[in-house]
């Protein structure tokens, strides 16, 4: 009987350690900047999710943030393992959180400024005293369509910020706001209609886009990550994932690609510090 009684409790011990290990079992945090909502990051980045899981051997949990400040806020606070977001917080995160660039991708990245179709605003002179969306102030696309306003002297707009950049086209069809920056690549996935309604009035350069940056907790695996994106590009869902969204595939950064973006990198510190 002690024998049996001593047996059971050696097997509910173990129990539960097992389900005190799983619950207190890491979780790798890929963080996705808030370049739409957060319904349809949830849903896109579910592949390299999965991905992500069956090579590092653990789970992964993707998160966002309710605007680009506040995913800048919580990556410098190293919330993120593995972080995805635009060239400039991208270069701010390795300045001054020291996380490591792995890819980018190799479709061109660009900014837009679009307006309905049938408007009366052909130049930024007719800009004057409109209502301008962005999706928040530190945001690259932001960022861009500010400076494309300074440099071309439109003054007086009412600015204002949108957490969603699925919506900001509809906010301007809908003439709640005359003007709103967006990335091509956005603009791009409108349903045809929506796009047929719009126009872009200006384009950007090539800007540095999504960057996949490293904690540098994980330094240590470099290339196991490299391998695991290797995986997923080549995977049916990754293919289909670089397709749909017009990303081509993955590349490396260039030699001071992202030192370019330092200029953007400074006022996106400014921003989140004075938040």
């Amino acid at each position: 009987m002690l024998k049996t009684a001593i047996i059971r409790l050696f097997a509910i011990g173990a129990l539960f350690f097992a389900w005190g290990a799983t619950a207190e079992s890491p979780v790798f945090r890929l963080g996705v900047a808030p370049h739409t909502s957060a319904r349809v990051i949830l849903e896109m980045y579910q592949p390299l999710r999965q991905q992500l899981e069956r090579d590092l051997g653990m789970p992964v949990e993707v998160q966002t943030a309710p605007d680009f400040t506040e995913f800048g806020r919580r990556a410098l606070n190293q919330d993120y393992d593995l972080a995805i977001t635009t060239g400039h917080q991208a270069r701010l995160y390795q300045t001054d959180a020291g996380y490591l660039p792995l890819a980018t991708y190799k479709a061109d990245f660009k900014a837009v400024a679009l307006v309905a179709r049938d408007s009366p605003f052909r130049s930024p002179a007719d800009l004057k005293g409109a209502t301008v969306l962005g999706l928040s102030p530190s945001s690259l696309v932001t960022l861009w369509g500010q400076h494309w306003m300074k440099i071309n002297g439109v003054q007086e707009t009412n600015m204002r910020y949108v957490s969603a950049a699925d919506s900001i086209s509809q906010q301007v069809l809908a003439g709640d706001a005359s003007l709103a920056f967006t990335s091509l690549a956005n603009f791009q996935k409108l349903p045809a209609e929506q796009q047929a309604d719009l126009r872009i009035l200006a384009e950007s350069d090539s800007l540095l886009g999504r960057v996949y940056m490293l904690n540098k907790r994980w330094s240590h695996q470099l290339g196991k990550f490299d391998l695991a994106l290797s995986n997923f590009a080549n995977s049916p869902a990754g293919k289909r994932y670089l397709s749909q969204n017009k990303l081509e595939a993955y590349r490396k950064l260039r030699p001071k690609e992202l030192e370019a973006m330092e200029p953007y990198a400074v006022e996106t510190r400014q921003l989140i510090k004075a938040r």
